[in-house]
């Protein structure tokens, strides 16, 4: 195995600054315009010609409307036109460090691979001119940072993702959902990166609050042995402080633990399909790049 046995299940500074050369081929997703139920359109970000900022060469995914037709007639390859808002939208990334997260069977521990798909999107971000800010939460701490610009501002971010603060005051999904909703402002580009442990139908109020005015995107991270157990053996689990060992020759208790995250992972696609916010999955024995492609 190439990777050292701490890099499995720690997150490190030097871990997510070597994310900037893979992120490279990356970008972020475009907002989108949607109709509400007001009537007329509503812009998910601040808004499109405002203030013209540059002109580059056309990138697969940019409007069409922004081409600028001048220059792409007087250089022969087709340029588009970049607005300042465009630009200097604000990304916001929510990273899930619960207990929850600190587990794997394969591949690396999900909070590592939550902290490096934070780690590929904050550089992303970075290098389209767009200002970086982000939430950790675990179990009994919630922490925002407000999103600013350059290297600095990613750095900041990778800092709080190594050292996450510690106190005692339980915090639930539901409770951090909230506080992400008042935070980030309209306009602002979201990812919550998170095993969604505990969301429940209350939270979905802080999430249509969100997502009326923001893009957002949900990542599932999940181990696989959580989608899919053995077919047979005995398998021992622990948390360090209590185990529990699991018969999979009890086929009644396999097949509700399967559908028990069926049900979970059904439950987030029909709220994403409702909320028309994206959702992505990201298991922890794949590659985050790929998944963000």
């Amino acid at each position: 195995m190439e990777k050292n046995n701490s890099e499995l299940v720690s997150v490190s500074l030097s871990m997510l600054i070597k994310l900037a050369k893979p992120a490279a081929s990356l970008k972020l997703f475009r907002s989108r315009v949607r109709a509400p139920q007001s009537g007329g359109y509503l812009s998910r970000t601040k808004g499109r010609g405002m203030e013209f900022d540059e002109v580059r060469m056309y990138q697969p995914g940019d409007d069409i409307r922004s081409i600028d037709w001048r220059v792409t007639a007087r250089t022969g390859t087709t340029h588009t036109k970049l607005f300042r808002e465009e630009r200097e939208r604000p990304v916001f990334i929510s990273v899930d460090y619960r207990a929850s997260m600190q587990f794997a069977t394969r591949g690396v521990f999900k909070s590592v691979q939550a902290a490096k798909l934070a780690g590929l999107l904050a550089w992303v971000a970075e290098r389209h001119g767009d200002r970086v800010g982000g939430q950790i939460f675990t179990d009994n701490a919630c922490r925002e940072l407000k999103p600013q610009n350059g290297k600095q501002a990613v750095l900041h971010f990778f800092n709080a993702l190594v050292k996450t603060e510690t106190r005692q005051t339980p915090i639930n999904i539901e409770q951090v959902i909230g506080r992400l909703s008042h935070h980030v402002k309209p306009g602002s580009l979201v990812y919550i990166i998170s095993d969604f442990r505990g969301i429940n139908h209350r939270t979905e109020n802080y999430l249509t609050k969100l997502a009326r005015h923001c893009e957002v995107i949900m990542i599932l991270v999940f181990d696989p042995l959580e989608s899919q157990l053995p077919h047979k053996g005995q398998y021992r689990f622990t948390d360090t402080t209590t185990d529990i060992v699991v018969d999979m020759g009890d086929k009644q208790r396999v097949m509700n633990y399967q559908k028990k995250f069926q049900q979970h992972e059904d439950y987030l696609h029909a709220l994403a399909k409702k909320l028309n916010i994206r959702l992505l999955r990201c298991a922890t024995n794949e590659q985050p790049v790929n998944i963000l492609r």
